[in-house]
C-alpha cells in the first residue's frame, strides 16, 4: 500500500508564479489527506491530477488566509460535481463560523455531509484512526491557535514467507491465524509456529506536518522519529530577527527541530516570496540536517 505526499504549494502569505500558498495532499493505505488549502489550490490539484472527490479528510493548521482561503471554494466545487459521500474536516476553533457565514452569505442552502471538528487551542491528541492509520495533533507557536499534524501507519501483519509455508502441506486456510502470530494445529495434528514461516510486520511509516510556527522546541515530542518531517522555513537565517517578530522560522532552525527529532528526511516550505530561489535554504539547511529537501510545487515524496 502507498503512503505519499505531494507538495501542491511551497508558498508563504503571497503566491507567486512559482509558488502556491499552502496545501499538501496524503495519501497514505488508500486514505486522502489535504492538508491546508490556501487560496488556488483547486488550481494546483488540476495541475497535478489530483481528484477532488477523492479526498476524505481535511487538516487545517490555522485560520490565516493562505492555509484556509482556498476550502469554501473547493467545496462548492464539490457540490457542483455531484458529490455525495461525508467529507471531515479538523481545524482550529473558529473554522465552523468561517464556513457557515460563508455559505450562508453565499446562498447554499444544502450540501453534501460535512462533519466538523474543532480542536481547542493547545491541544495534543489523537484526531482519527482506523485499522491502518491514525492522525494526531499538536500546538504549534504562531500568532495565532494553529496545529500541527502527524499521519502514521498502523502496524500490520506480519509477512507470509510463502515457498516456507508451501513445504508445510498445511492448509491456506490457516494463514490468517498465521500472520496475526498465532500458532496453528491442523486437523492432522500437525503444528506450525508462526515464526517458522512469517516475517514480522514492516515498521510502520510516519509523516508531519508544522506549519507556520516560530522555533519550539516543544514539539520534538510530537515528531521523534517521523520519517518525513514538512517544516516551515519562511526565512533565511540573516532574517532571524524578523522569523522572530512574525512567528515564523528560518531554514537553520528547521533544521535543528529535524536533528533534534531524529527525523529521517526534512522537506522545507513557506518560503517568503522575498526569495527568487530556495536554493540558500537548502544549503543553511543542510549544515545542519544534511537529509533536507527544498520541493517545486507538484513534487512527491514517497514517505
Amino acid at each position: 500500500m502507498s503512503f505519499d505526499v505531494t507538495i501542491l504549494g511551497t508558498g508563504s502569505a503571497i503566491p507567486t508564479v512559482n509558488r502556491g500558498t499552502t496545501s499538501h495532499f496524503v495519501n497514505c493505505q488508500q486514505r486522502h489527506i489535504l492538508i491546508d488549502c490556501g487560496e488556488g489550490t483547486q488550481l494546483q490539484m488540476r495541475k497535478f491530477k489530483i481528484k477532488f472527490q477523492q479526498i476524505d479528510i481535511v487538516l487545517i493548521s490555522h485560520l490565516h488566509g493562505d492555509h484556509i482561503f482556498g476550502l469554501p471554494g473547493l467545496i462548492s466545487t464539490m457540490q457542483l460535481l455531484g458529490r455525495e459521500h461525508k467529507l471531515k474536516i479538523y481545524g482550529p476553533v473558529g473554522i465552523k463560523k468561517l464556513l457557515k457565514v460563508q455559505f450562508e452569505v453565499g446562498g447554499t442552502s444544502k450540501l453534501f455531509p460535512i462533519e466538523i471538528e474543532e480542536i481547542e487551542d493547545g491541544t495534543s491528541t489523537l484526531l482519527f484512526e482506523d485499522k491502518c492509520i491514525e492522525i494526531s495533533t499538536f500546538p504549534l507557536k504562531h500568532r495565532i491557535q494553529t496545529q500541527g499534524y502527524r499521519i502514521q501507519e498502523k502496524v500490520g501483519k506480519r509477512r507470509l514467507l510463502k515457498e516456507e509455508f508451501d513445504r508445510t502441506g498445511i492448509s491456506v486456510a490457516y494463514i490468517s491465524k498465521l500472520l496475526s502470530g498465532e500458532n496453528v494445529v491442523d486437523n492432522e495434528g500437525r503444528s506450525l509456529k508462526y515464526e517458522e514461516v512469517t516475517l514480522p510486520p514492516k515498521p510502520p511509516k510516519s509523516y508531519a506536518f508544522c506549519s507556520d510556527t516560530a522555533f519550539h522546541l516543544p514539539i520534538i515530542e510530537s515528531i521523534e522519529n517521523v520519517d518525513l518531517l514538512y517544516h516551515e522555513a519562511t526565512f533565511l537565517d540573516q532574517e532571524s530577527e524578523r522569523a522572530t517578530t512574525t512567528f515564523h522560522s528560518t531554514a537553520k532552525q528547521a533544521a535543528t527541530i529535524a536533528l533534534k527529532a531524529n527525523a529521517k528526511r526534512l522537506v522545507l516550505g513557506h518560503f517568503s516570496a522575498r526569495y527568487k530561489s530556495a536554493k540558500n535554504h537548502k544549503i543553511e539547511a543542510q549544515t545542519i540536517f544534511e537529509e533536507t529537501f527544498v520541493p517545486k510545487d507538484g513534487e512527491k515524496f514517497v514517505v
